[in-house]
C-alpha cells in the first residue's frame, strides 16, 4: 500500500512528467511549423509539404523515446537531485540522443518522405522548451521554500562538529527544502539558536511522530556506528527517510575534494576558496568598489554629517574598537547615531539584551538619537567603514566584527567567523539581520567562509538594497 507520504513524494514527478510531454509535443509542433510554414532553412516544394498529422506517430514515439532516455538519466525519480545545470546538461544530452535515433529510425524506413530539419529543430526546441521549465521550476520552488510552504521537516541526530556543519548549509540554503525541527543528541545540550535540542537519540521514535519528521539526518562520528544501526533500524519501522553525513575524521564536508580510480573514492582536502588568489582578487574588488562608492555617496555624507552636528553634541564619526581577522583589534567607523560617551552607558542596559549569545541588541535603545534611528533604519550609519575596506581591515561582505568582549564570550566553534575580513555586509544581514539569533548568524558566517566564490559575493550584494530597503531586523 502507497502510504500518504509516499503519494505526495510520487505527485510531483508525476506532474513533471505530464509537464514534458505536453512540452516535447509543442516543441515538436513548433519545428514542423518553422520548416514547412515558414520554409526556415530552404524553400518547400509543393510535393514535398507533408501536413502535421503525419508526424504524429513520430511525435509519440520521440516522446516515449525522450521519456525512456530522461528516466535512465535520472532526469525523474529520487536520482533527481543534481543542480539545475547538471540536470539541462542532462536534457540537452537525451534530447540529442533522441533526435539521432529518429532520424536513423526514420530515414532507414522511409529515406525520402520527412525533413530533417523537422528533427534538428525538434532537438533544440525540445530542450529549450524543458529547460526553461526546469529552471522556472526551480526558482518557484525556492521562492516557496524561503518563504516557509513546502519544506521537508528534517530532525538531526548529532550536535558536534558534523550536526553544525549540516544545520549551517541547510539555514544558509532555504531554497533546499529543509526546515530543521531540532536536534537530538546523548550528552545535554543547549539550543542553537533557532534549532531546539529536543532530547537524546532514544527519543526519535516519539520526536518523529510529535513533530511529522520527514527525514532525519545523521550526523554522528564514525565510532558510533553502532547507535547509527540503530536509529536506521528505527526510521525503517516509522517509514521515516534518513540520510547519514560521512565522517572524514572530522574534516569540513566543504574541504573535501573526491575523485576516484576505476570507481576507487580518493578522498583529499582542496584549498580553502578563500586564500591564494580568491583572496587576491576579492581584495583587488573590495579596493575598487569602496572607492567608487566613497565618490558616489559623497554628496549623502555631507547631509549625513550636518543633521548629526545638528540634532545632538557630540562627534560625527565614532571610533569602536572591533575584532578583525585572526582576533586582530582595529578601529572601527561609524556615524555616531548615539549621545555622545553612550558605550558607557551599556552596563545599566544589559539585562534588557533582546539578543541571544555574546551579542547586544535593543529595539527601543534609548541612547540612539532622533537622526540615529533613521540612520540604523536606513543602514546609513555603516558607510565610514568604506573607510575601513580602504585600510585593509574588512571587507565589502564578511562577517560582522564583534567587539572585544562579544569574542571573549564565543565558543571555540565561533572563533571560525575570525577567519576571514569581516565585512560590511553579509549572509546575516540579508537573511534577518538583528531578528537571527547569534548561533544562526555564526552558522551562517561559517557557511559563507567555507563556499566563498566571488558569485556568492556578488548574490549577497545584489540582496542587501531590498534588506536595507525593508529596514527588516535594522534597529
Amino acid at each position: 500500500m502507497v502510504t500518504t507520504r509516499k503519494r505526495a513524494l510520487l505527485l510531483p514527478g508525476l506532474l513533471l512528467v505530464t509537464i514534458d510531454i505536453v512540452l516535447i509535443n509543442v516543441g515538436f509542433a513548433i519545428a514542423w511549423y518553422l520548416r514547412y510554414r515558414l520554409e526556415l532553412g530552404r524553400e518547400v516544394a509543393a510535393s514535398d509539404y507533408l501536413p502535421i498529422s503525419t508526424y504524429f506517430g513520430i511525435q509519440a514515439f520521440l516522446t516515449a523515446c525522450l521519456l525512456l532516455i530522461y528516466r535512465l538519466n535520472g532526469v525523474y525519480g529520487r536520482r533527481r537531485r543534481q543542480g539545475w545545470a547538471d540536470e539541462v546538461s542532462g536534457l540537452t544530452s537525451g534530447a540529442l540522443v533522441g533526435a539521432a535515433i529518429m532520424i536513423v529510425a526514420v530515414f532507414y524506413l522511409r529515406p525520402f518522405g520527412y525533413s530533417r530539419l523537422v528533427f534538428i529543430y525538434a532537438c533544440v526546441i525540445i530542450t529549450f522548451l524543458l529547460a526553461t521549465a526546469r529552471v522556472a521550476d526551480r526558482a518557484w520552488r525556492g521562492y516557496l521554500r524561503r518563504k516557509g510552504i513546502g519544506l521537508q521537516r528534517v530532525l538531526v541526530v548529532g550536535e558536534g562538529p558534523l550536526g553544525r556543519m549540516i544545520m549551517q548549509n541547510i539555514v544558509a540554503q532555504p531554497e533546499v527544502g529543509y526546515k530543521i525541527v531540532g536536534f537530538v543528541d546523548d550528552e545535554p545540550r543547549q539550543s542553537l539558536g533557532r534549532f531546539e535540542y529536543l532530547g537524546p537519540i532514544a527519543d526519535i521514535p516519539q520526536l518523529a511522530w510529535r513533530y511529522q519528521i520527514d527525514e532525519v539526518i545523521i550526523a554522528l562520528p564514525s565510532a558510533s556506528h553502532l547507535k547509527v544501526n540503530e536509529i536506521l533500524i528505527a526510521c525503517g519501522r516509522l517509514n521515516v527517510r534518513f540520510r547519514i553525513v560521512p565522517d572524514f575524521y572530522e574534516l569540513s564536508l566543504n574541504q573535501v575534494d573526491v575523485a576516484e580510480i576505476n570507481g576507487i573514492p580518493l578522498i583529499g582536502l582542496r584549498d580553502a576558496s578563500l586564500q591564494g588568489s580568491g583572496q587576491v582578487l576579492k581584495r583587488v574588488i573590495d579596493v575598487v568598489l569602496a572607492a567608487a562608492a566613497l565618490v558616489l555617496v559623497s554628496p549623502l555624507l555631507l547631509v549625513i554629517a550636518i543633521a548629526i552636528k545638528l540634532d545632538s553634541p557630540g562627534p560625527i564619526i565614532v571610533r569602536q574598537v572591533r575584532i578583525g581577522r585572526w582576533g586582530k583589534p582595529f578601529d572601527f567607523f561609524k556615524f555616531r547615531s548615539m549621545r555622545d560617551r553612550a558605550d558607557q552607558e551599556l552596563v545599566n542596559l544589559i539585562e534588557r539584551n533582546e539578543a541571544s549569545g555574546p551579542v547586544f541588541k535593543m529595539r527601543n535603545d534609548p541612547r540612539r538619537t532622533r537622526v540615529g534611528r533613521w540612520l540604523r533604519r536606513s543602514s546609513f550609519d555603516e558607510i565610514p567603514q568604506l573607510l575601513n575596506v580602504l585600510r585593509s581591515e574588512m571587507s565589502l561582505v564578511g562577517p560582522r566584527p564583534p567587539f572585544p568582549w562579544e569574542v571573549a564570550k564565543y565558543a571555540e566553534w565561533h572563533r571560525r567567523r575570525l577567519q576571514v575580513y569581516p565585512g560590511i555586509t553579509g549572509l546575516g544581514q540579508v537573511s534577518g539581520r538583528s531578528d537571527l539569533p547569534f548561533d544562526e548568524t555564526a552558522l551562517l558566517d561559517i557557511w559563507y567562509i567555507e563556499n566563498w566564490t566571488l558569485g556568492l559575493d556578488l548574490k549577497i550584494m545584489l540582496r542587501t538594497l531590498p534588506a536595507v530597503i525593508s529596514g527588516h531586523g535594522a534597529y
